[in-house]
């Protein structure tokens, strides 16, 4: 039974592997606005917050249109249902009393931990410390930052940096040890493909953070980049970014317990906290949660639309307005009401 078990065991951690690290293919494209890219594998970038302007590029569009990019790979790893189902019932098997209690027996210490995009901090450390037990003074340890630093960085970020993905672990692993393998996840998966002329049109604390606004608000990667597009439209237009998420981040900022993402309530719209977007312009001060490279790539690539505003419906498709009378005119028509 051991050696069924293990065989099982590993493959479920091969094929978690596979799926949750897509190969990256190199290219060349015209990387920021206008100019060439030298860099394969190299975030390309077509927003300028300085000016304040969206060019889209048509080979940055063909590339998230292609599968044979990081760009493709990179949605189709957030949006494949297959892997969705996968991810969950590896993470459910793993959190099972009868694979615990037959692991127990076989003398497996393998385990697999999920960490899905648009959890934050909090929740991830969570996630490790349910499968490794844990205690609270360790999962401190966990968030607090590492003392070398990583790619010019130290890692891990107050909130962005611990990414989403398939980890196995092995009972027993510290959390730092734990939090080496999720920061040279975040170097593989964000920081070897944020060159340099991409962080000097977007410093990567802004796209994190725009990134996780889209993580939070998008239905899945089909309206990542149109989402982008309004908010980036909001900051140029010096207009409050007025996103839930926010709010919910500050207000379990506030009151730490219970739900990480509390329902949103009228009164808390003016909560008082550097996150809250209704109250506050421009973007929070760290991102919200930890986004997808899907994410990040939409971030930095947004489309350029004149909406700005936008809602989903009961049935989950997108809507988008350019003025706040047409975004009550088809609140009412989807949900009788205006917002």
């Amino acid at each position: 039974m051991r050696r069924i078990l293990t065989i099982f065991v590993i493959t479920v951690l091969a094929v978690g592997a596979f799926l949750s690290f897509p190969s990256l293919l190199s290219f060349t494209l015209q990387d920021g606005i206008g100019s060439v890219a030298t860099t394969p594998d190299q975030f390309p970038v077509t927003v300028d917050p300085k000016d304040k302007v969206i060019v889209e590029n048509d080979q940055v569009n063909a590339l998230f249109k292609t599968n044979k990019t990081l760009f493709q790979a990179a949605t189709e790893n957030t949006s494949n249902t297959f892997w969705n189902v996968f991810s969950w019932i590896a993470a459910s098997i793993d959190a099972s009393n009868w694979y615990q209690s037959l692991a127990g027996v076989a003398g497996i210490s393998t385990h697999i931990v999920t960490i899905t995009p648009g959890m934050r901090k909090e929740q991830v450390a969570d996630a490790f410390a349910k499968v490794l037990k844990w205690n609270s003074a360790q999962k401190e340890d966990f968030l607090t930052t590492a003392a070398s630093p990583v790619g010019g960085l130290t890692l891990p970020l107050p909130e962005g940096s611990f990414e989403p993905g398939i980890y196995s672990v092995s009972t027993g692993m510290t959390p730092e040890t734990v939090q080496d393998m999720v920061n040279h996840k975040f170097t593989e998966d964000i920081l070897s493909h944020y060159g340099t002329t991409t962080a000097q049109m977007v410093p990567l604390n802004d796209a994190l953070t725009v990134a996780s606004l889209i993580q939070r608000e998008a239905a899945g990667p089909d309206d990542m980049r149109i989402i982008s597009g309004i908010i980036w439209n909001r900051l140029f237009s010096n207009m409050n970014l007025q996103i839930d998420a926010t709010v919910q981040y500050a207000e379990a900022n506030a009151r730490p317990y219970g739900s990480w993402w509390p329902a949103v309530a009228t009164r808390n719209l003016f909560l008082k906290s550097p996150y809250n977007t209704y109250v506050n312009k421009g973007l929070p001060p760290t991102p919200i949660a930890n986004p997808s490279v899907a994410a990040v790539l939409a971030a930095l690539n947004p489309v350029n639309t004149t909406c700005m505003f936008y809602f989903h419906d009961r049935m989950g498709q997108f809507h988008c307005s350019n003025t706040y009378a047409e975004h009550v005119a088809l609140l009412k028509k989807y949900y009788g009401q205006g917002k």
